[in-house]
């Protein structure tokens, strides 16, 4: 039987964890949720993970020093960003640490959710 694949999900707005795991769960991921930065950093290091969607902005630090902590352990994970206000500035620091994509907050996410398991397949075909 295979495993779940399973994503992160990193957010400190409850309502917006609640829809994107009802998604991701009706989609056959297995979703493990974080409300800060601390307790993303130990969901990383306590799971193991197929990817991840980061809020940039979060209460505790910013995303973009959680997606820096990634890159140092695993290059190739698929890590989203997830930002309510886009701005260049943003993707471009995100960019710069390899983020794997952007997710702007909408009501209708499925086509993000579309996209990120299409990279997570995608992903899968190049690892060792």
């Amino acid at each position: 039987m295979t495993r779940k694949r399973a994503i992160l999900v990193v957010d400190d707005e409850v309502e917006f964890l609640k829809m994107i795991r009802l998604r991701l769960e009706a989609n056959d991921y297995e979703v493990v949720t974080a409300i800060n930065g601390a307790q993303a950093k130990e969901k990383l290091k306590s799971y193991k993970l197929d990817a991840v969607l980061l809020d940039i902005m979060l209460p505790d630090m910013n995303g973009i020093d959680i997606l820096k902590t990634i890159r140092k352990t695993d290059k190739n994970m698929p890590v989203f960003m997830i930002t309510a206000f886009s701005s260049p500035e943003r993707f471009e620091l995100a960019n710069k640490f390899n983020a794997s994509g952007f997710i702007v907050k909408t009501d209708d996410l499925q086509v993000e959710v579309n996209n990120i398991t299409s990279a997570i397949r995608l992903a899968d075909k190049f690892k060792g």
